[in-house]
């Protein structure tokens, strides 16, 4: 990857940051992890970096000028804050009328403005995939099991259900069982929602003895991709297996995989399949 000389990686909670820096330092190309505080996995502690709270939008800018950094991927879950409580520096109040004006429109919307305030500040904004290419969701099966034909005709029913309601900034998960239509996800994430389907009744929804249903994540039609791509981990397939679903399916080359060969031998061992469907391959069953 060229085309920047330093990058400053701002780190919000998850696996996904410790992975990139994991791969920078191995690569070794310049990097500088601006952890944000109190989100940031510690782990990040053992990389080059520095912390900062949410607001301190100006401090953490200048870190990153001091430090080299010329681009900068932002990546990790950070919570929407309280901006009555949030502890705002002069850069972060500057901020305030493009987050505010976002705000109401929803999570792509207020990426984009954080996004835009950092180009607007001279970094070039960059994906997780533009630095760490193997990230990027593959298509096809993954591990030992596949999808059989009623489960790809689910993984299309609720990868178009995802696109519907992605439109309207709502969510990137779906989960569909025997055609009906589980939970759509929404504030609370992939995980929460996962638990919320383990707590249906069974006559709805499959079991670890019996597995039905499948996950789906794709992008929003409207995704920023270099911010918020879907993601999908170990804890992914853990969520799944626990809701006593059949395997969870993702865009190729429109979601993020965090530590595959992990994903892979998790699904593997809990006897669900792991699926990356085409854009093409759902949108015209």
């Amino acid at each position: 990857m060229s085309g920047w000389r330093k990058l400053g990686v701002i780190a919000g909670g998850g696996e996904l940051p410790v992975v990139l820096a994991e791969h920078l330092a191995g690569t070794q190309r310049p990097y500088f992890v601006a952890r944000v505080a109190p989100n940031a996995d510690p782990a990040l502690d053992a990389h080059p970096g520095a912390t900062h709270g949410l607001g301190q939008m100006g401090a953490r800018m200048d870190a990153m000028r001091e430090a080299g950094c010329d681009a900068v991927v932002l990546l990790g879950q950070v919570q929407r804050p309280d901006l009555k409580t949030l502890q705002l520096d002069d850069v972060a109040i500057s901020m305030l009328p493009a987050i505010l004006a976002a705000m109401p429109k929803g999570d792509d919307a207020l990426l984009r403005a954080v996004l835009n305030e950092h180009e607007k500040a001279g970094f070039t904004v960059l994906g997780a995939d533009q630095v760490m290419s193997d990230l990027l969701a593959t298509p096809g099966v993954w591990g030992a099991i596949a999808p059989n034909e009623q489960q790809k005709k689910e993984i299309a029913k609720a990868a178009k259900v995802a696109a519907a309601s992605g439109a309207f900034d709502i969510g990137q998960g779906v989960v569909v069982c025997d055609g009906l239509v589980l939970a759509v996800e929404a504030q609370e994430g992939t995980d929460a929602m996962l638990r919320r389907v383990a707590e249906l009744p069974t006559a709805i929804r499959g079991t670890p003895q019996a597995r039905r249903g499948v996950l789906v994540k794709r992008p929003k039609p409207i995704q920023e991709r270099r911010i918020d791509l879907p993601t999908i981990g170990v804890r992914t397939i853990e969520g799944a297996a626990g809701a006593g679903l059949a395997g969870i399916a993702v865009e190729a080359q429109g979601a993020l995989a965090v530590r595959r060969d992990e994903i892979i031998t998790a699904a593997n061992r809990a006897g669900i399949f792991v699926y990356g469907f085409t854009a093409n391959e759902v949108d015209a069953a």
